[in-house]
């Protein structure tokens, strides 16, 4: 790809990349890179561990995509090799590794996902077993001779696990031994991770270094937060929205954030400028409905992962369904006969079978998983009104029109 052009002043190519990282380590030598002219090789990793891609990962996609747009190669790899030995980051027990076909079926999946955020004429794909594989057990031995004990025992996790008296397997402190040195199979210039990942992103620029390269400029990029505004988007507590999840879901999960989350949203994932999300911001500070933005958010999404049809649609769906007084045909209505006062949200939804308990109900709120005519709910002291019909969601599929006569 060496016929990529990088027409773009150094300083806006700067503004471009520092917009939503945390860290970069070190400007100076990204400065450096960048005044001599020519596209640089932008890497990102990602282990097949899971089948589906979330809004959470298109963080890093989102920011190989501005390399791509300002001239740069993108090399998305897919760790199948690291993927089978499981990555300890943020672990306090050793992760099972995968099995080879499990790692297999995730990496298509991910090829068949990434494009519906990168620019597939500017994307170099490559699998770090092509490599890995190769190199033996000698080669991974002059490896580790790269690195010390002391040195890995400096990572958070596994520092307080040795401390704990927890096991470490040996396994895992080859782990960003290896995704170091993809860097320096693939004589990266830069290497985009999560926080979480900076321990191993630094590593890489080390065995550069001793491998007789330029050392790798490492961007760190913060963890994006679910829906409920606190945890990280993570599929095992449900806060996520999935690219690969239908149109309407998307926006419906959009439309559920808090206005405060819905702008880290527009930072992190979407492709408008700056300039565009500040005067979106001014809008809002001089009156326009923050819902109003939120939609263009929900249909940047939805257009970026479906397309601009399937937007247009769940766009309309959802004024049908929450603006316009409107609601599927098909939803069961549920009557709690409430002698003419208010009702606890909690007890209209284990009424109404969308929980199977009352502190299921509660659980689910505090999660933010519960909308009420398209508003998340996150107050246990939510009630329904009287002689009033509100449409419920419980997640992706429980919802019904709860009736309190």
């Amino acid at each position: 790809m060496s016929d990529i052009n990088t027409p773009f002043p150094i300083a806006e190519q700067l503004a471009v990349i520092r917009r939503g990282a945390v860290e970069i380590l070190l400007e100076d030598d990204l400065r450096k890179k960048l005044a001599q002219g020519r596209p640089l090789r932008v890497k990102a990793g990602f282990d097949p561990t899971a089948p589906d891609l979330h809004l959470g990962h298109t963080v890093l996609l989102t920011k190989l995509r501005q390399f791509q747009d300002l001239g740069h190669e993108v090399i998305f790899l897919i760790g199948d090799f690291t993927g089978l030995i499981g990555d300890p980051t943020g672990k306090n027990a050793t992760r099972p590794p995968l099995s080879p076909e499990e790692v297999a079926a995730n990496a298509q999946t991910y090829r068949e996902q990434v494009f519906k955020v990168l620019a597939p004429e500017k994307t170099r794909v490559v699998f770090n077993s092509e490599w890995m594989s190769e190199i033996g057990a000698a080669g991974l031995i002059r490896i580790a001779s790269k690195h010390t004990v002391a040195r890995m025992l400096e990572r958070d996790d596994f520092q307080k696990r040795y401390a704990e008296g927890r096991p470490i397997a040996i396994h895992e402190f080859l782990y960003p031994l290896i995704q170091g040195y993809d860097s320096v199979a693939l004589n990266a210039d830069i290497e985009l991770g999560g926080t979480d990942q900076k321990f191993n992103l630094l590593v890489g620029r080390q065995l550069q270094g001793s491998h007789g390269q330029e050392p790798q400029v490492v961007i760190t990029m913060p963890l994006l937060e679910g829906l409920d505004g606190v945890q990280k988007m993570s599929k095992s507590l449900g806060n996520y929205i999935g690219i690969n999840e239908p149109p309407g879901e998307i926006f419906g999960k959009i439309m559920s954030i808090s206005d405060d989350l819905m702008w880290r949203y527009f930072e992190l994932l979407s492709l408008k400028t700056t300039i565009e999300i500040t005067s979106l911001r001014e809008q809002v500070n001089e009156g326009r409905n923050p819902r109003d933005v939120k939609i263009e958010l929900g249909c940047e999404m939805v257009e970026r992962f479906h397309n601009k049809l399937a937007a247009d649609r769940a766009h309309e769906e959802f004024l049908n369904r929450f603006s316009r007084g409107h609601a599927p045909s098909d939803l069961p209505i549920y009557v709690i006969d409430s002698k003419g006062s208010s009702i606890a949200l909690v007890s209209a939804i284990k009424t109404a079978n969308l929980a199977a308990s009352t502190s299921e109900a509660r659980r689910l709120i505090n999660q933010g998983a519960v909308r009420v005519n398209g508003e998340r709910i996150g107050n246990l002291e939510a009630e329904l009104l009287p002689s009033t019909s509100s449409t419920v969601e419980i997640g992706k599929r429980r919802i019904a029109i709860i009736s309190v006569s």
